[in-house]
């Protein structure tokens, strides 16, 4: 006799996967689709390593004449003697003379007042090196250079070798001649003053005060040194003479204190530069001139000659050119090294980094590269020259760099010397000239390959992808896709970084919040459908984000034409791939020697990105409905087989079992589900896990149709699945307890259970997997509840031992203190905790009720071993 509880029980129904008829929300779905819905993984596109170190690889869609050259010759001739700012074609205008009359200088006034000079600054004293600084301590006591004072004038003599200038008022004279204002001024312009330095700074003076002035300078206003006492007696006469006075006084000294430093300047090179030039000029033999080269870039550092600033930086750079002829290419380095040091530019600053580019090619000569730090002269050249004017130099000096970033004991030194922030910074020029004036920069695309295939090499540095998240470096990389889209090769290259980036989590996830990238992805498919090189890795990217955010497939799904243009690649695609087996005539090599065709890593990479998008519950029902997508699918799984292209296979398996989980009005799959279930049988009898779990999950899905169960009992697909409860596979076991709980929904097939020891192999579940997996132990008892609706005798209906470990497994289990007594951190502790309460609890409470209610203990039960 039953209890009014025991009855209760009774009167529940069987536990299977409830139908889709009631509309359920979408956490409901969400929560439903972790056991029936994932995310398919694959491997990245692989990336043939380049024999050889060129500009442009085979791959590159460039013509030979459309490309710089990657093989040149270079000489000393190559370079330009003269490395000075090329002459303006501008004319311009002549200045305006306007002589000035002086004022008269009172009688009672000493015309010979002369103001003291003022001393040398102690702040300027030490701005000079300390080389410097001791030699004109030296000089200042009279220990190494002579005394410049000049000697006394004598104030009657008129007669100099030089032109004198005497203006007064209204006439100027010249040289004794009395001249009116506009004859002056037509005299001095067709004699012009020729001011050269002889080691004085009477003239040097001239040329200073009279640059950049729209009068004649003040030494050439007063006739002489007559002429400058009487003007200088009469500026007493105002506070703004003696102003102007005092103002002349300091530059005096100003000149006087350049006058000294250029001495020092003499000395110094006479001393220590000349001497390892002469050695240079010997050239007799490569490490002699090595070690000079050297020593001479370390002497000129310590003198701070280095730079363009210097005045015999010609001869210096007019010797280093010579060498290069020597063709030596550690020799060449020390030269390029010494050469951007001294800051060359145009043509000179394009042929050093041609040189350093040849030298780079080879990968011998990566530790020399090492050995000499050239690489942090390259970067010099990239942060501090100008874009515009040295494109062809940049794109040169970018070559090296990336031949440098391909060997990887490189990237932590250029990332360390800031490679990335460089780099992405060049990018951001690149994009506001474009955005500012509407078209590219000549040579900016064969730049942005070089700067984007390193990008490409450093990424693979952990250091590299932080730097790049932190300076929104991936906008800006979508950015040159869009403008770049005519460049295969550039969109390529930002394809292969965007396929290592979103390979990490955090990476992945800046990517996706970058809302315009869906849209460019899918030009980009557009434009080059049949580009398989390039396609292959947008459809990767699209996989990788698809698979790790649930806006993003809603984002991409919400883009314009978004699913038909997959569609559309999978058909290009699977005709080519049709077409390339039939001109094999279908026999197909053994799977070790054969490689993956180019299409067929196209479709892996796409049934994937579909797979993830049928995770969305809007998404997943559109995509059962559409007759183009289950059909490219079937067909898929009709021509291929699983020892052909197993990871295509098994794809194309799990997008269909996502696509079956909706249970939708027009549906295609429940349309042709038996003719799915055929396609299915090949895959369970075959040896690979993987594709046999993917047709176990399917079945899953599809069970819950009653003529599929019927297949499955005719086809003895039943049997396998009891069979593959001792796989000891957690997720086949749970994938075929699914399976068999839906088949003993139907009272006539529970019996199938007790063929081939199905209640012994579920308890053996139970007990192995309980534990550690609540989701699975819930699915065997709901099994069994199913299997002892109309129970009478636990002991007939499970049999005397399964009925006994059945009665000690399920208390020990209910114990919460068992239960969840593992070695777990506290965030999988509350996991397994809120599955044990929620899902396992009630269903094994009622089975052990039931099993309790009808069972006669005779004896002791024993304690089963675990």
């Amino acid at each position: 006799m039953l209890s009014p509880n025991d009855k209760k029980l009774e009167k529940l129904d069987p536990f299977y996967r409830p139908s889709m008829s009631k509309q359920k929300t979408s956490a409901e779905i969400i929560s439903e689709a972790r056991n029936a819905l994932r995310t398919v993984r694959t491997q990245r596109p692989f990336t043939p390593r380049e024999d050889q170190r060129k500009l442009f690889g085979p791959a590159s869609s460039r013509t030979p004449e459309n490309r710089p050259p990657s093989s040149f010759s270079l000489h000393a001739s190559s370079f330009e003697s003269s490395d000075s700012r090329p002459i303006s074609s501008a004319r311009l205008s002549p200045l305006e003379l306007r002589p000035k009359a002086p004022a008269s200088p009172a009688p009672e006034e000493d015309p010979c007042l002369s103001f003291p000079k003022p001393p040398v600054d102690a702040a300027k004293m030490r701005r000079i090196s300390s080389a410097r600084a001791r030699l004109f301590r030296a000089a200042s006591q009279g220990a190494l250079l002579p005394d410049r004072t000049l000697p006394p004038a004598e104030p009657k003599k008129t007669v100099e070798s030089k032109e004198t200038v005497v203006k007064g008022d209204p006439m100027v004279k010249i040289n004794g001649i009395y001249l009116t204002e506009s004859n002056a001024m037509g005299h001095l312009k067709s004699h012009p003053l020729q001011l050269t330095y002889d080691g004085g700074f009477s003239e040097i003076q001239e040329q200073e005060m009279f640059k950049g002035t729209t009068s004649l300078p003040s030494h050439l206003r007063s006739g002489g040194e007559q002429g400058k006492r009487c003007s200088r007696a009469s500026s007493y006469s105002s506070s703004s003479d003696v102003s102007r006075l005092e103002a002349r006084a300091v530059s005096k000294a100003n000149l006087q204190e350049k006058d000294t430093e250029i001495e020092v300047d003499e000395v110094f090179w006479n001393t220590r530069i000349v001497p390892i030039l002469h050695e240079l000029e010997k050239e007799e033999n490569i490490e002699t001139i090595c070690a000079a080269c050297t020593q001479l870039h370390h002497a000129l550092a310590e003198g701070n000659m280095l730079g363009n600033k210097f005045k015999r930086r010609s001869i210096l750079l007019k010797t280093l050119y010579k060498l290069v002829d020597i063709g030596s290419d550690l020799l060449s380095l020390k030269l390029a090294k010494l050469i951007l040091a001294l800051k060359v530019s145009r043509k000179n600053l394009l042929n050093v980094c041609k040189l350093i580019f040849k030298i780079s090619r080879s990968e011998k000569n990566d530790s020399l590269i090492e050995n000499d730090s050239i690489l942090e002269s390259l970067l010099e050249v990239l942060r501090n020259e100008d874009l515009h004017t040295n494109t062809e130099a940049f794109l040169y000096c970018m070559g090296a760099i990336k031949f440098i970033s391909g060997n990887p004991g490189f990237l932590d030194e250029m990332i360390s010397k800031g490679a990335v922030e460089i780099l992405v910074n060049l990018i951001k020029q690149i994009n506001e000239n474009t955005r500012k004036c509407g078209t590219c920069l000549p040579n900016s695309g064969h730049l942005l390959v070089q700067m984007t295939a390193t990008l490409r090499n450093l990424v693979d540095s952990p250091p590299a992808r932080s730097k790049l998240l932190s300076i929104s470096a991936l906008p800006q990389l979508c950015a040159v896709m869009g403008q770049y889209m005519a460049d295969k090769d550039v969109c390529t290259n930002i394809a292969r970084i965007f396929s290592k980036l979103t390979s990490y989590y955090d990476c992945c996830a800046a990517l996706a919040n970058c809302s315009r990238c869906y849209a460019l992805f899918l030009k980009v498919i557009n434009k080059y459908q049949k580009k398989q090189d390039l396609v292959v890795r947008i459809v990767f990217i699209l996989g990788n984000l698809t698979a790790k955010n649930h806006q993003a497939r809603e984002q991409f799904s919400k883009e314009k034409g978004s699913i038909p243009t997959l569609l559309s690649l999978f058909h290009t695609f699977y005709k080519m791939d049709l077409c390339a087996k039939e001109q094999a005539g279908g026999a197909q090599q053994p799977k070790v020697q054969r490689p993956r065709a180019p299409a067929e890593d196209v479709l892996i990479k796409l049934t994937r990105v579909l797979a993830n998008l049928a995770m969305h519950p809007g998404i997943g029902p559109a995509l059962a409905t559409n007759p183009h997508a289950v059909g490219l699918l079937l067909a898929t799984l009709e021509y291929k087989s699983i020892e052909d292209c197993e990871e295509l296979v098994i794809n194309t398996t799990a997008t269909i079992n996502n696509l079956s989980y909706y249970q939708v009005k027009n549906s295609i799959i429940q349309d042709k589900k038996l003719y799915i279930a055929e396609l299915l049988i090949k895959l369970l009898v075959s040896n690979n896990m993987d594709g046999i779990l993917e047709a176990v999950r399917v079945f899953g899905n599809l069970s819950q149709d009653h003529d599929i169960c019927d297949f499955i009992v005719q086809k003895n697909v039943h049997k396998f699945m009891i069979a593959l409860l001792d796989a000891k596979h957690q997720d086949i076991c749970f994938s075929a307890c699914g399976v068999l709980l839906n088949l003993t929904v139907d009272k006539n097939k529970r019996v199938i259970l007790k063929e081939g020891g199905g209640i012994k192999k579920l308890v053996d579940c139970l007990r192995h997997f309980g534990p550690t997996d609540w989701q699975l132990a819930c699915l065997v008892c709901k099994t069994l509840w199913n299997f002892s609706e109309n129970i009478t005798n636990a002991s007939s209906c499970f049999g005397d031992e399964d009925t006994n470990t059945l009665l000690v497994l399920l208390p020990s289990f209910l114990d919460e203190e068992l239960a969840l007594d593992g070695s777990f951190d506290q965030d999988l502790k509350n996991y397994h905790k809120l599955q044990w309460e929620t899902e396992f609890k009630p269903v094994a409470q009622q089975l052990l009720n039931r099993i309790q209610s009808h069972h006669t203990f005779l004896e002791p039960l024993p304690i089963p071993s675990f």
